[in-house]
């Protein structure tokens, strides 16, 4: 888990910044101009950490309950 997570951290501080979206996202945000055009990429990230924010709560939250079944002495 460690080296998956110094991976993730190591790319992100070298990471360019990207502004990734659809063509139609982006003539609509040309049109709105910068401020909003920001507010709309970063929205666009939002939904798509959502996911992975979930999934990596669950991931936790079951490897900690296996881990307290583990430890548990058996009767």
């Amino acid at each position: 888990m460690l080296p998956l997570f110094l991976v993730f951290l190591i790319s992100a501080a070298f990471a360019e910044i990207v502004q990734a979206q659809c063509s139609i996202c982006t003539k609509t945000a040309q049109q709105l101009g910068e401020g909003p055009a920001q507010g709309l990429n970063s929205g666009i990230m939002y939904l798509m950490f959502t996911p992975f924010i979930i999934v990596g709560f669950i991931g936790y939250r079951w490897w900690k309950t296996n881990k307290e079944a583990d430890e548990m002495p058996d009767a």
